[in-house]
């Protein structure tokens, strides 16, 4: 048995959409891939615990009659732009690491794999602290702060020489 007890060619038309901003709506996505093929089955998930409970988790499952039309559906809507997102559209049964490198889930999957993912991701993230470092150094060096200057009492009643004029 495959995804949800679907078996052989029928979990070969099964499509992951994600990425899914949270105003689409179940009937937007049928209705954005019903023009591909029959849709047997349409699968929105949602929050069912938590604080989130009840809103849309940002992606869904549609369940094509047939793999080819599954695959027209990746070819057209993989990467569109939908409310300023762009959708991640794959086969079901398709690895979403290979898809998506820079994904969340893509970086979780390399930090439980091995030692060397890990290692990886600490000196990507000891280079981005000394590029801030560096960052933050060059500004204190040009006589840039990051503080705020402080507020004069002459800023603040307005007495100061240009609160005189007239425009």
């Amino acid at each position: 048995m495959d995804v949800k007890g679907l078996q052989g060619d029928k979990a070969e038309g099964r499509l992951y959409v994600g990425n899914l901003d949270f105003r689409i709506s179940e009937s937007d996505v049928i209705k954005m891939f019903s023009p591909f093929g029959k849709i047997t089955a349409e699968d929105f998930l949602w929050h069912t615990r938590g604080p989130k409970r009840g809103e849309p988790r940002g992606y869904a499952f549609v369940q094509y009659t047939t793999k080819e039309e599954a695959q027209l559906a990746k070819e057209k809507m993989n990467g569109k732009l939908v409310c300023g997102r762009p959708m991640v559209v794959h086969l079901a049964s398709e690895k979403s690491s290979l898809d998506s490198k820079d994904s969340h889930r893509a970086l979780k999957d390399k930090k439980v794999t091995g030692g060397s993912a890990i290692r990886s991701a600490q000196t990507d993230r000891a280079a981005k602290i000394a590029a801030i470092k560096n960052k933050l150094k060059s500004l204190e060096e040009e006589g840039c702060s990051t503080k705020r200057p402080r507020l004069t009492p002459n800023d603040l009643t307005g007495t100061s020489e240009h609160s005189h004029k007239k425009f």
